[in-house]
Formats: C-alpha cells, sequence, structure tokens
C-alpha cells in the first residue's frame, strides 16, 4: 500500500502510514486530557480502532498541542487529512449562517440542539460548507458547558462590566456578544488566558467551568457570574477531500462512533458543573446568581447586526 506522509500540525489526521493501517486521524482539541470531552475522545478512539480492525487509527492532541484553531483550519482546508473539535462561530466565515449555533440566549437547554441540528435548514448549512470551503462538519453534539463571567470582581449587572476586558473566541457572533453584555471583547487564543489574567493584561474571561478548571482559572479570578449566556456546542470538522476519499465502512465507523461520545462526552459534561463548582469554590471563588433576563434582553441586538432573526425562527420551529 503506498505510504502517505503525515502533516506534523494536526487535529484529527488521517493517513496512510502501514500495510494494515491504511488511514490515521489526529485530534486536535482546546481542552485539557482531563475534561470530559477529551475522555470521550480517548473512547471514541478505541472504538474506532477497535470496529476498523486497525485500518483507522486515532491520535489526540489536548491543550492545543497542534496550534491555534485558526492555523489548523486552514491546514484542513487546504485538504490534509486533519480535524478539529470548533464551534459554530469560528466556521461561520465560510458559511455564515452558522454562527447562529453560537449565538447567546438561543436554547433554554443544550439537549435542545438536537432539533436544531437533524433540521433541513441546518443540513443545508452543512453541505453548504463543505462545497465552499472544503470543510466537513461531521457532527455537533459535543456540549462543553454553559458560559459564565469569570473576573476578578464581582458581577450582577452589565454596567458591572463596563470597561472589563473579556477574553472571548475570536469570531463576530462571540465578540458582539460580549460586546452587548457590557463588557470590552479581547480575543486571544484559550491557551493564553491563563497568563493574560495573571499578568493583568485581561480582567477576565468567559468559558465553561469544565474548561475553566482544566486551565486552573480559579488561581487567577476571584468571582463567576452565573450568566448562562452561551449553552457551547461544538462539532467536529475535517477535510471534505479526505473524508469523501475514506471507504465507506470506515466513513460510517467514524460518523456513529464520534456522534456516540458527543452524546456521552455531552452528559458527562452536565454532570461535572456541580462538582466543578465545589471545587471552585473551596479554591476561594465567589460565585454569583444574576438576572439573566437582564443579560438577555442586551443582546437581542446580536441577532439583528448578524441577520439572524429569520434563522432562529426557522431552527427553532423545524419539526
Amino acid at each position: 500500500m503506498k505510504l502517505t506522509k503525515l502533516l506534523p500540525a494536526v487535529a484529527l489526521v488521517v493517513a496512510s502510514h502501514s500495510a494494515h493501517a491504511a488511514y490515521q486521524l489526529n485530534v486536535s482539541i482546546a481542552l485539557s486530557p482531563q475534561d470530559p470531552i477529551a475522555q470521550a475522545m480517548e473512547s471514541a478512539k478505541q472504538a474506532i480502532e477497535e470496529r476498523s480492525e486497525g485500518e483507522l487509527t486515532i491520535q489526540i492532541f489536548p491543550n492545543s498541542q497542534l496550534g491555534s484553531d485558526e492555523d489548523v483550519i486552514e491546514q484542513i482546508r487546504s485538504g490534509a487529512n486533519i480535524a478539529i473539535l470548533v464551534d459554530a462561530g469560528r466556521l461561520s466565515e465560510y458559511q455564515p449562517e452558522l454562527g447562529i449555533l453560537s449565538a447567546p440566549y438561543l436554547v433554554e437547554d443544550h439537549r435542545d440542539y438536537s432539533q436544531i441540528t437533524t433540521s433541513p435548514l441546518y443540513l443545508d448549512w452543512v453541505e453548504g460548507l463543505a462545497e465552499s470551503s472544503g470543510l466537513r462538519l461531521l457532527n455537533y453534539n459535543w456540549f462543553q458547558g454553559s458560559r459564565q463571567m469569570l473576573t476578578q470582581n464581582e458581577v450582577n449587572t452589565p454596567e458591572d462590566l463596563n470597561g472589563v476586558r473579556v477574553r472571548t473566541i475570536n469570531s463576530p457572533v462571540w465578540v458582539k456578544t460580549i460586546e452587548a453584555m457590557g463588557a470590552t471583547p479581547t480575543p486571544l487564543p484559550w491557551s493564553e488566558v491563563y497568563s493574560a489574567l495573571q499578568l493583568g493584561s485581561i480582567d477576565g474571561a468567559e468559558a465553561q467551568l469544565t474548561a475553566a478548571e482544566g486551565q486552573n482559572l480559579h488561581e487567577v479570578i476571584t468571582h463567576v457570574a452565573l450568566t448562562n449566556h452561551i449553552h457551547l456546542m461544538t462539532g467536529i470538522a475535517t477535510s471534505e477531500q479526505w473524508y469523501q476519499a475514506l471507504p465507506d465502512e470506515l466513513r460510517s465507523i467514524l460518523d456513529e462512533e464520534l456522534l456516540n461520545a458527543g452524546d456521552a462526552a455531552s452528559q458527562a459534561t452536565s454532570d461535572a458543573q456541580a462538582s466543578v463548582r465545589e471545587r471552585m469554590e473551596a479554591a476561594g471563588v465567589t460565585f454569583s446568581e444574576v438576572d439573566m433576563e437582564v443579560f438577555r434582553d442586551r443582546v437581542g441586538s446580536v441577532y439583528e447586526e448578524l441577520g439572524y432573526d429569520q434563522y432562529r425562527d426557522q431552527l427553532l420551529s423545524s419539526e
């Protein structure tokens, strides 16, 4: 069998590398190995390798070891045998409508996303993304947790965020959301957040509790405001070119096991929220319950500015 050279910086990479293991997939995630998402990915790796009898092997790279999401996505678009765990906000650069999946207060519960991701409208967007950018979104059922405000000072209202530099993801829907909530959005790679907080170059971050604990952010912040502004659901994107070149049987195995792992990871993440909060409180972090309706009212402008109003109605009314 012809050997295919492996690329050095990959997220989910598949390449021919031996007479038996015809394909290899390297997975890049920004989270720590202890995160429920990373652990579920390890389980998916084992299931895929067992079911494919070694034809498809997986290698996982946590903590953004393969580089920034932006760099990894560009490698995928160039046809590399790579995949990445990514939110739809980042994918909106290539398929603008997908950005609504990262919009604030879109759903009441992360389980509501299952209705969205089985709708004809969403499925059309997935195909459009593949055709226009070379990115194949395999599934979108990896719940990473609800996003909260992590700061040095107590936050109860949007006014408390005035002038507060808050790290967020570098995409329009995320930046506009944090701005509408009252803070100054400051995009940074996730791997740089701890040092930026420690050095004072930012005043806070918005993140889910499991990821915050994985990066030890409880050491460099003192308050968490439970805004729940985004229920962060993410998906796995890979190269459309590579995906279509996979044998049908391996493609089915990959799809099925990643979907199963996403469901398992979502449940584990949901179950972990309370215990993470307890550990952070024991470390000295103060949690504040806020009036979410006040923040919800503030972010309505995000839908209007990005033209998401019509899509929200269609997605949530789909049968």
